[in-house]
């Protein structure tokens, strides 16, 4: 089955925006999580989004990836107004990888299945055919995370790193116009943390990938290759723009609260000690 027209659209051309968010706020229960943010993300862009537990991260991502109505503002993803276009069709063109989504997935789905339903964003592989270029392409995205092997073993039984990787290849499947990852390294040990910012460090390098945003708590999770940065708190963007601009210690200590300094060496951002 071919997907609809909206997801079969050409991608935006280089430098063009891919995300507008004009006076964006979200309220829930009285309490706002959102609160006056505009951003763009642009073709070319790979971004960071950094902020303490609260700060309104997910949310934005979620807004960002035409998940979640925002209570007011605008919102423009793909050259397509959110709440006056489908935005089914459109959510085909954004790959989202989260915690909500591993949880979506049956346990019990090989992992070759689990890449497969990326193809239509889908959680289950019998709601949509797939032809045997569709299969080739699950087993080259496996290889090129790395899980050459894993792809007949049931998703539930691999470790959290291999879990992950497989969701980056089924990020992948559906070529998607806009990859966005919420804390995907959340909860993985050291070896499997790097092996995964390795793996996106190779995409945010790759000039044929779309742009990319990251949300994390932790500066040592930017993949090298990131290109903007963005830091949130209260709900509010504090600043956003060039990675070197904007990640500096006292911007970063403001945002979390805590005097900090940072290091970058090598193209790796890291914590430099807390300041007296």
């Amino acid at each position: 089955m071919d997907p609809p027209a909206a997801s079969r659209q050409m991608p935006p051309v280089a430098g063009s925006p891919v995300v507008v968010l004009r006076d964006v706020a979200v309220v829930r229960d009285g309490r706002p999580l959102l609160q006056d943010v505009s951003w763009v993300v642009r073709t070319g862009e790979r971004w960071v989004l950094l902020g303490p537990n609260g700060s309104g991260k997910t949310t934005l991502l979620r807004v960002a990836g035409m998940q979640l109505l925002p209570t007011r503002g605008t919102v423009e993803v793909l050259g397509e107004r959110y709440g006056r276009t489908d935005a089914r069709a459109l959510r085909r063109r954004v790959a989202f990888v989260s915690q909500s989504v591993l949880r979506g997935l049956r346990p019990a789905l090989p992992a070759h299945d689990v890449v497969l339903t990326g193809r239509y964003a889908a959680l289950e592989p019998w709601w949509h055919g797939y032809d045997a270029q569709d299969h080739h392409r699950a087993q080259e995205l496996l290889a090129g995370v790395g899980l050459p092997d894993v792809g007949e073993r049931p998703f539930g039984v691999l470790s959290e790193g291999e879990r992950q990787r497989v969701l980056l290849a089924r990020a992948l499947m559906g070529s998607p116009d806009l990859l966005l990852f919420d804390e995907p390294a959340a909860g993985l040990d050291l070896g499997a943390r790097e092996q995964l910012v390795a793996r996106l460090a190779a995409l945010a390098s790759d000039p044929t990938t779309p742009p990319l945003v990251l949300v994390t708590h932790h500066v040592e999770e930017i993949p090298p290759g990131t290109t903007h940065a963005a830091l949130l708190s209260g709900g509010r963007m504090q600043a956003a723009g060039p990675i070197a601009s904007v990640l500096t210690g006292a911007a970063v200590s403001t945002c979390f609260g805590v005097e900090v300094g940072l290091a970058r060496r090598g193209g790796r951002w890291s914590v430099d000690g807390i300041r007296p």
